[in-house]
């Protein structure tokens, strides 16, 4: 079971109020559960809400972020911890190295970018923590079946399908998680043999 998730969200809140509601939600329950958060250190968008409502529930905080967002006054200053790094690559790399899991709510650009980065990590068996996606309002329906299409035109195989997991309950999402046990997946490439 996780004791730590990275979470990617985005730091603008969206224009449906069910994605603020569900990033406070997983901080309370963060917090219930005893996982520290390990986030992008923001106080702005989902990213605030989520510290707010971990730190809210007794919960552990570690934001990390990059000098230069600091700097644009975004940071969130009450946190268990804070990490300052020169890059975001080596926020990106911090992250990962502090979580034993990871969950992505909805977000733009630097929320798939995460994704994609930690997915393509254990494509390549550079970790074997649980990734989970929580399709919050259907948000990330035009992501999966991209996914999907990918698989069916040969660029990834089906069986890296199985690399993470989606729920749209928090609860549910979590639980997967938890009952997480590394599996031996195929590689990123095919053995044309």
């Amino acid at each position: 079971m996780p004791n730590s998730l990275a979470v990617f969200c985005g730091s603008s809140s969206g224009h449906d109020a069910v994605y603020i509601e569900t990033a406070a939600v997983v901080g309370q329950m963060l917090a219930a559960r005893n996982i520290e958060l390990i986030y992008g250190a923001g106080n702005v968008g989902l990213m605030g809400v989520l510290a707010d409502a971990a730190l809210a529930g007794g919960g552990r905080v570690h934001g990390v972020i990059p000098e230069f967002l600091k700097d644009y006054e975004v940071c969130h200053d009450e946190l268990t911890r804070l990490t300052v790094t020169q890059t975001m690559h080596e926020r990106k790399q911090i992250m990962a190295d502090a979580a034993n899991g990871f969950l992505v709510l909805p977000g733009g650009f630097g929320t798939l970018d995460e994704f994609f980065e930690i997915l393509t990590w254990r494509q390549l068996h550079l970790h074997d923590c649980p990734i989970g996606i929580l399709n919050v309002n259907g948000y990330f329906d035009p992501l999966l079946t991209m996914i999907q299409q990918m698989v069916e035109r040969g660029f990834v195989r089906p069986e890296n399908l199985d690399l993470f997991v989606v729920d749209t309950s928090v609860d549910a999402l979590l639980d997967q998680l938890a009952a997480y046990e590394p599996q031996a997946v195929g590689g990123k490439w095919v053995d044309r043999g």
